[in-house]
């Protein structure tokens, strides 16, 4: 995989998940230095015109009118003393190699005024594969500068690192990974933290995996169509350009093409549930919620969000509230509330398949009848899980509280709606799991029955991994090894 290159502009969701989770390498493009140099020069001389500069000269928060006098650097190294607040479980390293790339992004716009010798040793841990080791509470999307602390004090080797696996404290991780620790320069600790890099970052990787369920999601909604006998009409592109909603046209296309074949079936009912009647709306709803946030993410990912804001081509320095992230709270509260609709409907399908015997099916999806449980109890999972999905959707980003003496008195929440709606995926693919473990059955259950070329490969897969159920088992067992499978991440090349 070829490096990723940090240039000021253009980076993805994506390539935020490549660094993140498969060790990618990054570079730093040929304009970047210069672009820190120079508003590093700029910063410096804005400073020596005796200018306060909140952070620099000037104490943070409900401190801003505490004037900063003496040793500019130790302040730095005080400031992040002071704000290493957070608590509670270290973060996967995914999520923190995600936040250190998060904020290399933004610093590459060159507007934080950082030293370009931090940012080069920024580069060189994530790259080296040295992470900080930070706690996962703490911020309320004001900037996340709280849980941010812990990175900026790995570069000076303080606090504690994981490396090659092992936990240990970072100056011994740095000098086993043959960095040395850097010194800070007037405005460098705070640059490193006062951003809302922990949000952009897991939000990245968050819509990549938004995105890799709702194929999968397609692929289960294709699969109970085919094993219900369900009416393919709905699919039929002139509805769709009837109601352009957003999204929609584009969910159906995607059914249809997944359910084409020669010789279509004829549909065994007029009109079916809703669940399976309005996949194209639902889904669709959820295609503009993923676009949504997914633009919101990249926004932040390549802008300039310091505060103080460093315009080098104009010789300023002026403070702006440019970490404040309340678009991307908003597009991933949305994005939960879209995934909880498309997760209800899953549900619903699975308990249609799975109920009293529709369209011909067996009850239960039992081969055997009688008082055989089949699938009717997974209902009963299927409706907890969901039940904990709806629980998550409810908002946070209006929960704060005035802090620092009312200085700042609105937040975001911005981390929390992130990680809220991470959670929300993680339980939605298992409830795909269900809906794919039971349209399965039922495809098997229709004598004479063959699938469409890529609904059957989808078939396949599942039956790689999940055998037939002839008689009843422990078929969470049978659940487990099917998320398994959707959630690593090579799932979408297997069916074709």
């Amino acid at each position: 995989m070829s490096p990723l290159v940090l240039s000021g502009t253009g980076i993805s969701s994506g390539d935020i998940a490549t660094v993140a989770r498969e060790a990618r390498k990054v570079e730093i493009g040929p304009d970047v230095i210069g672009r820190l140099e120079r508003a590093r020069t700029v910063l410096d001389q804005a400073a020596a015109s005796g200018q306060q500069i909140y952070g620099l000269n000037t104490g943070l928060g409900a401190n801003l009118g505490t004037s900063v006098e003496g040793d500019a650097s130790a302040f730095q190294r005080q400031l992040l003393e002071g704000r290493s607040g957070a608590v509670g479980e270290a973060l996967p390293i995914e999520a923190v190699r995600a936040t250190m790339l998060a904020r290399l992004t933004m610093l590459s716009a060159g507007g934080s005024g950082l030293s370009p010798a931090v940012f080069v040793a920024l580069v060189e841990a994530l790259n080296a594969g040295v992470h900080p080791v930070m706690p996962s509470l703490g911020s309320i999307g004001a900037g996340d500068l709280v849980l941010m602390t812990a990175l900026a004090r790995l570069l000076i080797g303080e606090g504690e690192a994981d490396y090659q696996g092992r936990r240990m404290p970072a100056a011994k991780a740095l000098m086993m990974a043959r960095l040395a620790p850097i010194s800070l320069a007037p405005k460098d600790g705070l640059s490193l933290i006062n951003a809302s890099a922990f949000s952009a970052g897991n939000g990245a990787l968050a819509v990549t995996d938004a995105l890799s369920a709702l194929a999968q999601q397609q692929q289960a909604g294709a699969l109970t169509m085919e094993g219900i006998g369900a009416n393919r009409t709905i699919l039929d592109p002139r509805l769709q350009m009837a109601r352009p909603a957003t999204g929609q046209a584009e969910a159906a296309k995607a059914l249809h093409d997944l359910l084409a074949r020669e010789d279509a079936p004829a549909p065994t009912t007029i009109q079916d549930p809703l669940s399976i009647r309005c996949m194209p709306s639902i889904h669709g709803a959820l295609i503009g919620a993923i676009d949504q946030a997914k633009n919101a993410v990249e926004v932040e990912l390549n802008a300039a969000a310091d505060n103080p804001l460093v315009l080098g081509e104009d010789d300023v320095v002026i403070s702006t509230g440019n970490f404040h992230t309340a678009s991307l709270s908003l597009a991933f509260e949305t994005l939960g509330l879209a995934i909880a609709q498309c997760a209800a409907a899953t549900t619903a399908r699975f308990i249609q398949l799975t109920g009293s015997g529709r369209n011909g099916l067996p009850k239960y999806l039992s081969p055997v009848g009688g008082a055989s449980a089949g699938f009717v109890p997974l209902q009963k999972t299927a409706t907890s899980i969901l039940t904990a999905i709806r629980h998550k959707a409810n908002p946070v980003m209006l929960d704060f509280l005035p802090v620092s003496e009312g200085v700042e008195d609105h937040a975001t929440q911005s981390p929390l709606a992130v990680s809220k709606c991470a959670g929300m995926i993680v339980l939605w693919r298992r409830l795909i799991a269900f809906e794919m473990m039971a349209a399965a059955q039922a495809v098997d259950l229709r004598d004479g029955f063959a699938p469409a070329p890529r609904t059957a490969a989808v078939h396949a897969v599942i039956r790689a991994l999940v055998p037939t159920l002839k008689e009843d088992r422990s078929l969470g067992v049978d659940a487990d090894a099917l998320y398994a499978a959707l959630a690593g991440g090579n799932w979408q090349t297997q069916p074709g």
